[in-house]
């Protein structure tokens, strides 16, 4: 019979192969559910995989979806590293947005070129700030941070809608929960004409190559691993699992909150109760489908992005339902959990032994 058997080891080559596998299983995955609800699973491959980026404007789009789930997960990912469970990455991002647009409102009309600047600083120091509520709480109290900050996603929600709502509402807008449209000097400034993708993701992968360069060449992100994979040998060395915690949160929030800022001043151009769209959760499985590697983060969040796409896809040409894409974002959790298993346990047949009479 089959025995998981536990390796001396963990398994470098498992590590890696591990995400491809997932991915593997939820491509098969969903040719099962296609066939399931009566549609051709061929057809729902190409639907929700290859038509989305058939042409430029697909892939633009891919691009834009991509660009906050980047910013999120990099962020976590420099916490994850060091055991600082960040599960509050969407409350950082809508606070990252409300932080961005108090910029933008307080200055409408203004043409200045320091205006974009300063929501971009709005943004990550909103993020940030609402991240260092579960950082003091952690270190001031022994707080647990994953309650915290995930609590703390409720209060963002309710505090962008009683802006929406009440002093920010646009009071030409019909009675919608939305602020004043930004002007031209608040909007991202566009990449490719015709689409809708614009300088944040420029701005991504430059936080994606500082988020590399802090994670595998600074002496602060090798303090930072050391205490995610040697406790013992962290405290022994006299590192602050204070100052790592604060780290971890502080960063998170801040790359979440300039996620949050792009959002507001790019394709949304806007302030509204909906700002919130699931990128900080979606970046908690990029940021472990990507190995907590600033590469792998940049192929896992155009994978996401892909899922994100395709279920609109799926909805609009094959009459699926809305929760199809986090079907198969569920379905990728699960087969890398799954897979996860054989970097430290390897599958063993072994033989049952002859009864004797």
């Amino acid at each position: 019979m089959l025995e998981l058997e536990a390796r001396a080891e963990p398994s470098r080559l498992m590590s890696w192969a591990s995400p491809l596998l997932a991915v593997a299983l939820t491509l098969a995955g969903g040719m099962v559910i296609f066939t399931a609800l009566g549609k051709d699973p061929a057809e729902g491959f190409r639907i929700f995989f290859l038509n989305p980026v058939k042409d430029l404007y697909g892939v633009s789009e891919l691009l834009l979806k991509a660009t906050p789930l980047m910013l999120c997960a990099i962020g976590l990912a420099i916490g994850f590293r060091a055991n600082v469970w960040n599960i509050g990455a969407e409350g950082q991002f809508m606070l990252g947005a409300v932080a961005a647009t108090g910029v933008a409102l307080s200055f409408d009309g203004t043409e200045s070129a320091l205006l974009l600047p300063a929501m971009v600083l709005a943004g990550a120091l909103g993020g940030a700030a609402w991240a260092a509520i579960p950082a003091l709480l952690r270190t001031r109290f022994n707080a647990n941070e994953i309650l915290v900050s995930l609590m703390l996603v409720y209060v963002a929600q309710l505090f962008v809608s009683w802006l929406v709502f009440g002093p920010w509402k646009d009071p030409d807008g019909f009675n919608f929960p939305q602020t004043r449209m930004f002007g031209d000097a608040a909007l991202m400034p566009m990449m490719l004409e015709g689409t809708r993708l614009h300088f944040g993701f420029v701005l991504a992968l430059a936080v994606l190559v500082a988020g590399y360069a802090f994670m595998n060449r600074s002496f602060a992100g090798f303090r930072m691993r050391v205490a995610g994979e040697a406790p013992d040998a962290a405290r022994y060395a006299g590192f602050s699992a204070q100052r790592m915690v604060w780290i971890g949160l502080l960063l998170g929030g801040a790359a979440a909150g300039l996620a949050g800022m792009g959002e507001v001043a790019g394709p949304m151009g806007q302030l509204t109760d909906k700002v919130g769209s699931g990128y900080g959760f979606a970046a908690i499985i990029v940021a472990f489908v990507g190995r907590l590697n600033a590469f792998g983060i940049l192929l896992a969040s155009l994978l996401m992005a892909l899922l994100y796409i395709g279920g609109e896809q799926a909805q609009q040409y094959l009459n699926l339902p809305s929760a199809i894409s986090m079907v198969f974002q569920g379905m990728l959790l699960f087969f890398l959990l799954g897979s996860d298993v054989f970097i430290h346990y390897r599958l063993r047949l072994r033989r049952r032994a002859p009864q004797s009479d």
